[in-house]
């Protein structure tokens, strides 16, 4: 666990930032491996079909796992207000409320799987192969949910290096298990997916077996878990915005990739590629973000609003060095990694492409998330849900639509940053005005 509310703010997030960039790294890593596996010994119609799964899986997590985020700023300023009886009764009431949650998810997105992939006018060839991926996948969101929450309640803690090595033992454990299933036992895309829900489960048993001989505050037992009402409120006032804007931001990657299906196999597999890379090289934005909130709600938790706006501008530099080294490695690189994934030569054009246009606005990106931090770390999180689904609703979705019909694909690469320029624009507004000051929980 660590104490954010004292020391020099830039070295106190950096630190607590890195271990959370290296472990979702990894955790990036075994998405990329899995896309490299399939694109390589599978075909690149598997490859379109876990392209094609992924945004519905995550618009199905997202909701969960955006509530349980709240969960996440509630412990933070319970730590930082030093109640750790608060802390304990937070910590239980998220791991209840995430099991009885992935039950219904589960059982709702299997029944419904072939539906959604025809709504989303996927091709017919590419619907059997994606359905068997998508099912195994979300068959296994128990185990998802658990590792999930259970490294947002470390991250919470100031803990951010514990989550890292369950992540990395996860990655290596899913690449192991992704050669295996795929080139030796031939079990194609299922392979792939149950690969994938081993290596999580495999990492959530070991993480709780470790907490409960370890850790002073997380004891996992069902029989001991006490549900709080009143705390689940509170984190359902911070968690459900942020739930509702992720889970309209995987609707509108769907209704995206419902777009990006008009142009056909290639295309569909370029983009699955392309978003990987995408997710990695936003990564380092994301978690900077994700640090600068802990540090937020510890220290207003903590009564120390003074060290929040020199937090901020610590963690705008910090993560902007890194986002301008990260498009100048995509921009140089990018024909050489889409590469990895393929040999088909226009796939590999068309992720380029994409790569070219959407890297060169990193920058903007990162300052959008950077200036969102702060304001979720505060508990203001209904402001930064309504920006983001102007910039995707308003802009994105639309602008990828009508820039399609005249450009191509190229259109709905434009379509994205532009989206992020209007979404930063409408995030600084809000935070310059301070009323995000006013939303502390406790």
């Amino acid at each position: 666990m660590k104490d954010l509310t004292q020391g020099k703010e830039g070295p106190l997030i950096l630190k607590f930032a890195l271990p959370m960039l290296l472990g979702n790294v990894f955790q990036q890593l075994y998405n990329i491996v899995d896309s490299i596996v399939v694109g390589n010994f599978i075909g690149k119609e598997a490859l379109a079909a876990v392209g094609a799964s992924f945004p519905i899986i995550f618009a199905f997590l997202s909701l969960i796992i955006g509530i349980a985020s709240g969960s996440t700023i509630v412990i933070s300023q319970y730590f930082g207000a030093k109640n750790i009886e608060k802390v304990k009764r937070t910590i239980d009431t998220l791991f209840i409320f995430l099991f009885f949650a992935s039950i219904i998810v589960s059982i709702i997105t299997i029944i419904f799987s072939e539906d959604i992939f025809k709504l989303l006018k996927l091709p017919e060839e590419i619907i059997p192969t994606a359905k068997i991926y998508f099912n195994i996948f979300m068959g296994g969101t128990i185990v998802s949910f658990g590792f999930n929450g259970t490294s947002s309640i470390l991250r919470g803690l100031g803990d951010s290096k514990t989550p890292m090595y369950f992540l990395i033992m996860s990655t290596f454990t899913n690449i192991g298990l992704d050669l295996l299933f795929v080139i030796v036992f031939k079990w194609g895309i299922a392979g792939v997916a149950i690969a994938s829900v081993i290596s999580q489960g495999g990492a959530f048993l070991t993480a709780i077996i470790y907490l409960n001989k370890n850790h002073k505050i997380i004891q996992f037992s069902f029989k001991n878990l006490i549900f709080d009402k009143k705390i689940f409120r509170k984190s359902l006032h911070i968690g459900l915005p942020t739930g509702i804007q992720q889970t309209f931001v995987a609707l509108g990657m769907m209704a995206l990739i419902g777009v990006v299906n008009t142009f056909g196999t290639n295309v569909i597999a370029a983009y699955s590629v392309a978003i990987r890379i995408n997710s990695l090289a936003t990564m380092p934005a994301m978690n900077f973000a994700s640090a600068l909130s802990t540090f937020v709600g510890q220290n207003l938790g903590a009564g120390k609003s003074e060290r929040v706006q020199s937090g901020f501008i610590a963690t705008l530099k910090l993560s902007s060095i890194i986002s301008l080294i990260v498009t100048a490695g995509v921009l140089l690189f990018g024909n050489f990694i889409m590469g990895l994934f393929t040999n088909d030569s226009e796939v590999i054009r068309i992720g380029q492409e994409y790569l070219m246009i959407v890297g060169s606005f990193y920058i903007v990106h990162t300052a959008m998330f950077s200036i969102s931090g702060v304001m979720r770390g505060a508990g203001d999180t209904i402001i930064p849900m309504f920006t983001t689904l102007i910039s995707l609703w308003l802009v994105r979705i639309p602008g990828a639509y009508i820039l399609s019909k005249h450009f191509g694909e190229k259109g709905i690469w434009w379509a994205i940053p532009i989206g992020w320029m209007i979404g930063l624009v409408l995030a600084y507004i809000y935070y310059r005005t301070g009323n995000w000051k006013k939303k502390v929980v406790i």
